[in-house]
């Protein structure tokens, strides 16, 4: 069994800085920290901190007052921090720089009077905390092209658009160009909103696809980039891309007669649980490892302030 790696993979900037922000946070104010949501949607990381001594809610409410709590690296609405400090709380906010840069351009585009229409999923954390940083109805949510279509904007001529930082390339690249043909006016954003880490994902998932027969996606079901993988691996030609959490998942049925496996983690999950996927093969298979290189990554972000002392 050739098995192609996906160099790079894994762990992202924004999910490092966050895993560690929740770390610091146990080390500087002890055992139990509150963290509002998954900090990252993947399960192996959220039981390893669970551990350390954070307790995971999904609401403000749930936390006591005198406890720190951690906002997710998805991002929260503006009522949240606002609601900390009405009641005098503890917070560190761990919401990844590059969602924050698009909360950012939403704010600008609203204060210039453009309303805004959003490209992302539903109910995902990152979309509710983006949608939330401006006024009730000055966000417009569209998730496919149709959408498009049946959006009703105040004024046509000033509107702009954001993107949810983990979606599909190509699918975005389509919901933007029904956009501008329907908006001839609207703004775009100055960088693309999609961050690096989804987009080097992305390329090298397309690189390996068309010379592996089946493709392994390490991730959440709850991971928007990590599904996103999967979406992009059949689109480029392999068919048999599973999304897995951990080895225990893989069906092995599935990958009877292949000779070559491509093997690629989302942006939250960690590579250890890579290396348990590929211990798995090696007990069942004589492996050879090759590793795809599109990208190098060095991006890092620091903590806030307050934990740079304990940092």
């Amino acid at each position: 069994m050739t098995l192609v790696l996906a160099e790079p993979r894994g762990f992202c900037a924004g999910v490092d800085r966050a895993i560690k922000i929740v770390e610091l946070a146990l080390e500087k104010w002890g055992a139990p920290v509150y963290v509002r949501h998954e900090i990252v949607h993947n399960r192996y990381v959220v039981d390893r901190l669970r551990a350390l001594g954070a307790v995971f809610v999904e609401e403000l409410d749930e936390c006591p007052d005198d406890r720190p709590v951690i906002f997710s690296a998805h991002g929260v609405p503006k009522s949240v921090p606002a609601e900390a400090e009405r009641r005098h709380m503890i917070y560190v906010d761990a919401t990844c720089p590059l969602v924050s840069k698009v909360h950012i351009e939403a704010e600008r585009h609203h204060a210039n009077g453009l309303q805004m229409v959003m490209i992302g999923h539903a109910g995902h954390p990152e979309v509710i905390g983006t949608m939330g940083q401006l006024p009730e109805g000055e966000v417009l949510l569209v998730e496919t092209v149709a959408d498009v279509g049946r959006i009703a904007p105040r004024d046509p001529a000033r509107i702009a658009y954001i993107t949810q930082t983990t979606l599909s390339l190509d699918d975005t690249e389509e919901i933007v160009a029904a956009l501008r043909a329907r908006f001839p006016d609207i703004v775009g954003p100055h960088k693309e909103d999609i961050c690096y880490a989804t987009t080097n994902r992305q390329e090298a998932v397309k690189a390996i696809a068309p010379e592996v027969e089946a493709m392994l996606v390490i991730g959440a079901p709850n991971s928007s980039n990590s599904r996103r993988l999967v979406e992009v691996a059949r689109a480029a030609g392999c068919p048999r891309a599973q999304l897995v959490q951990r080895a225990g998942d893989i069906d092995w049925s599935d990958l009877e007669g292949v000779g070559a496996v491509g093997i690629t983690a989302g942006a939250s999950a960690p590579e250890i649980l890579v290396e348990e996927v590929l211990d798995a093969f090696r007990a069942r298979y004589d492996v050879a490892l090759k590793t795809v290189t599109t990208a190098t990554e060095n991006v890092s972000f620091k903590v806030p302030r307050v934990l740079r002392a304990t940092a």
